[in-house]
């Protein structure tokens, strides 16, 4: 999972280079690796929105940090994307027109398309494949568990006494009274 913090402070540096070239005068296309940094924390951020809405049930269990933490560290971030997308608009349109913020949007969605198709599909399986993992591993850990009690349990009635070592049986009763009697004479 992508960290909201992390993708922020990419998201902030990025931005503020941008901040940056437009103050000195430089055109976006000599800017273009530094809209490409942003516009990839942006959509890392979305993601680690998205992630935060639906953790996986061993990171509510087991995880570092709350699942609220985490959701609140998200939108923060989120807000704070949507101050620095606003601004980055007024400068874009001011310097460059609508046309060009429309262009910009069109390749923030592709950027996005592509990103969420190759990166965060694969994150996605790699941590459904370690959640399965785990179901397996918890799973064989019980299955061993109760094969053991019942190992015991087995192990245990093979070596008990018979019944029959403990009932005195009738036709036996006369040499328990003879033994009885050599004992006491």
């Amino acid at each position: 999972m992508v960290d909201p913090v992390t993708a922020l402070a990419t998201a902030s540096s990025a931005f503020s280079l941008i901040k940056r070239g437009f103050q000195a005068g430089r055109d976006l296309e000599s800017m273009a690796s530094d809209l490409g940094r942003w516009m990839g924390a942006i959509s890392d951020l979305d993601q680690a929105e998205k992630d935060a809405k639906n953790p996986p049930i061993f990171k509510k269990l087991f995880a570092g940090k709350s699942v609220e933490q985490e959701a609140i560290e998200a939108f923060a971030a989120k807000k704070k994307a949507t101050e620095q997308r606003d601004e980055l608009r007024t400068w874009i349109q001011f310097t460059q027109g609508q046309s060009a913020w429309d262009e910009l949007l069109r390749t923030e969605a592709s950027i996005r398309k592509t990103r969420q198709e190759t990166i965060y599909k694969q994150a996605q399986l790699r941590r459904k494949f370690l959640e399965y993992c785990t179901y397996g591993l918890v799973g064989i850990i019980v299955l061993g568990f109760i094969f053991f009690l019942l190992y015991l349990y087995r192990v245990n009635r093979l070596n008990a006494m018979p019944l029959e070592h403990y009932i005195i049986q009738p036709n036996l009763l006369l040499s328990y009274f003879q033994l009885f009697d050599k004992t006491i004479a």
